[in-house]
């Protein structure tokens, strides 16, 4: 089995102070993608490069005390990719990669595990700008990271993805339609990620096209991000995308709901600081494992640990029947 589990932290020092380490001791996650660090490597040396014994892998923000991303994992990997070679977001440390390379292995002789922590556009519009340029550039990303040069790579994406896709991911959903998290072009990109696709020589194409309103949707995220990709979907937001190449592609897997497909209180991973959204359960669904669907079929079991308060979110946990 392969446990693994995610977490933003919002600030690792601060949840170290909360028993971060004594945690990860006692669950023994394999390996433990972790989420706005708020910290440059000078602030873990010599104390959090590693929690419980296991060695972390970090890609840490130029800001001083923004975002940063990292890995800690009891295997060591094959390769360490630090970045997804974004002019604009990797100077933010929003992503980290390793991969766990195995020519002997049953299943895909190639796996990665990524961290990665979404931009948030609850401050205004220019950082919501900001995270349509993310999302524009990273599913093309996670499409290249998948084909692999040709030979096929498992992979799962655990992070802080900033995104309630549905509207039982979060309490009060009629609400937020308006507000960052819950946009109507978040949850398109979201659900264009997750949607089932079928190989053709040219790429993937959709197994069933998008509805109108998804398309124009989309299309939206697209103009906001300045253009990219606008070629997805047709100006008239007809049903069918028309995804000419692998860098359009979706088909990831939302391990949770994989496993929970109805689950809403008990699915929320961030509750708000303001009055009383904890003790009230007034939660948001923000924390995901995406996984390629050979890896993610063979999730066994998933935890959301809301009684640990290392932050504002809760860690999730989810199982998997693979070796690393």
């Amino acid at each position: 089995m392969f446990k693994i589990t995610s977490l933003n932290l919002n600030g690792i020092r601060s949840a170290a102070t909360k028993g971060l380490q004594e945690w990860v001791a006692q669950s023994m996650p394999d390996c433990i993608c972790v989420q706005e660090l708020k910290a440059q490597s000078a602030d873990l040396s010599g104390r959090l490069e590693e929690l419980a014994g296991r060695k972390g892998y970090f890609h840490f923000a130029e800001k001083k005390g923004y975002s940063g991303v990292g890995i800690y994992t009891r295997h060591e990997p094959s390769e360490v990719i630090v970045g997804y070679g974004s002019a604009e977001f990797d100077l933010e440390g929003r992503y980290v990669e390793l991969r766990f390379d195995r020519p002997g292995r049953a299943r895909s002789p190639k796996l990665s595990i990524i961290s990665c922590y979404f931009p948030s556009g609850s401050s205004g519009e220019e950082r919501q700008a900001a995270k349509f340029r993310f999302l524009a550039e990273l599913q093309p990303h996670l499409a290249a990271v998948r084909r692999c040069d040709g030979t096929p790579r498992e992979f799962v994406l655990c992070g802080d993805i900033n995104i309630a896709h549905q509207e039982i991911d979060l309490k009060n959903f009629k609400g937020n339609q308006k507000n960052s998290g819950f946009l109507p072009e978040e949850r398109a990109w979201m659900t264009d990620l997750l949607a089932p696709t079928l190989p053709t020589p040219y790429g993937s194409l959709p197994l069933q096209g998008a509805t109108p309103p998804e398309a124009a949707h989309l299309q939206a995220v697209q103009a906001r991000a300045g253009g990219l990709g606008a070629a997805a979907f047709s100006p008239e937001g007809a049903a069918a995308p028309a995804f000419d190449s692998p860098e359009k592609s979706g088909g990831l897997v939302d391990v949770y709901r994989r496993l929970h497909p109805d689950t809403t209180g008990d699915a929320y991973t961030w509750w708000s600081n303001r009055g009383q959204a904890y003790a009230k359960n007034v939660g948001w669904r923000l924390d995901y494992h995406l996984a390629t669907p050979a890896f993610g079929a063979t999730a066994r079991s998933a935890a959301i640990h809301k009684a640990q308060r290392f932050s504002d979110h809760a860690p999730l946990t989810i199982v998997y029947d693979w070796l690393a």
